[in-house]
């Protein structure tokens, strides 16, 4: 029997918008896929998640991956508003979640700036009962810790909750950790998917 309904939050309760951001700050097509692959696809993208290292340490990080263009991938990380898009299901649907009695919480690769910059696009966050951004613990997904953290701080049973995430790797490591999880594609699907779990 589910009790818990765990929610990743880019792109399942909220948009990642970085090809929108970078093109918003006047970028060609061939540019925003350049600044794309030098920070958002890069590696070193999971150390504002991980929340070890300062914004300035992560920007001179990234600016490494491609010196030529080192002064754009400044400007483009100054200003993260709008790289998170609010969508209009989150709260009704956490409201609708707890309304049946569910738990709800969030488990998300999330960075203190994006928290800060992006605060309007995550106006579902006060309506969930709790959980983990990555930055906090420095830790993240997949890691089997963070799983591990979030099931022993909320005191939850493994078998009574479910997680989803649209990245396989984090949906693969909450099943190894004993959680029901599925690849969140869209909300339907997601709801279909939850509704084989009597949720």
């Amino acid at each position: 029997m589910i009790r818990t309904v765990i929610f990743d939050i880019g792109n399942v309760l909220a948009g990642f918008e970085w090809r929108e951001h970078f093109r918003n700050l006047g970028y060609e097509e061939e540019m925003v896929e350049r600044l794309g692959k030098a920070t958002v696809q890069s590696g070193n993208w999971n150390e504002y998640d991980r929340g070890c290292l300062t914004d300035e340490q992560i920007e001179t990080l990234l600016a490494g991956n491609d010196p030529e263009i080192e002064e754009e991938i400044r400007r483009a990380l100054r200003d993260l508003s709008g790289i998170v898009k609010r969508w209009d299901y989150a709260v009704p649907w956490i409201k609708e979640l707890k309304q049946k009695g569910y738990q709800v919480l969030v488990l998300s690769n999330f960075s203190r700036k994006a928290l800060r910059e992006c605060w309007n696009a995550l106006d579902f966050l006060p309506y969930v009962d709790g959980g983990i951004l990555s930055f906090r613990e420095k830790l993240i997904k997949p890691m089997p810790e963070i799983y591990s953290l979030l099931l022993d701080r909320y005191h939850l049973k493994p078998e009574e909750c479910v997680f989803m995430d649209d990245t396989l790797i984090n949906v693969e490591a909450a099943r190894r950790a004993g959680i029901h999880a599925f690849r969140f594609e869209n909300q339907e699907q997601a709801k279909a998917e939850l509704a084989k779990l009597g949720v």
